[in-house]
């Protein structure tokens, strides 16, 4: 397995795309991904937002408070992470930064659905704890995050 990707020269070569054209396309992919993923980000960080407001948290104890803690702060980061390649590409609009922008757009995703998973993970453990009690919500936060690793990183780069 091999860390190299296909530049964007031996993927239009390959295609039989333009240079351009190829950035067009991956730009397009990476936009679409970005939409789908960006929807639950925004639900998920929009109901832990509104939960310390309802919930009193501070009388579950300092297990749900740090895991709240943890969920938000991630979700946050999630969220940062991966709206920054809309910044990007204002910074860069018409300056011929097609490339880097796709790039930059692909390392923000990875990373942000890194975080996400966090989020989702810890968000779980936040409510099967309370739900199930604290050991089968290790356990099955524990599962969650397995599948996801396994779905989001290890399928995907075995493949590569």
């Amino acid at each position: 397995m091999t860390d190299e990707r296909p530049g964007v020269e031996q993927t239009a070569r390959t295609r039989g795309e333009t240079r351009e054209e190829v950035l067009d396309r991956n730009l397009g992919d990476v936009l679409q991904e970005l939409r789908v993923v960006l929807t639950g980000v925004q639900v998920l960080f929009g109901f832990l937002l509104t939960l310390a407001f309802t919930a009193d948290l501070d009388t579950r104890g300092t297990f749900a408070t740090s895991v709240y803690t943890i969920t938000l702060l991630s979700i946050a980061a999630a969220t940062v992470v991966l709206i920054a390649p809309v910044s990007f590409h204002r910074m860069v609009f018409r300056r011929g930064r097609r490339e880097e922008l796709v790039a930059f757009a692909d390392r923000s995703l990875r990373c942000g659905l890194g975080l996400l998973l966090l989020g989702i993970v810890s968000a779980l453990l936040l409510v099967l704890d309370v739900a199930l009690g604290r050991w089968p919500a290790f356990a099955g936060c524990g599962a969650v995050a397995l599948l996801g690793a396994v779905t989001w990183y290890a399928q995907p780069l075995r493949r590569r």
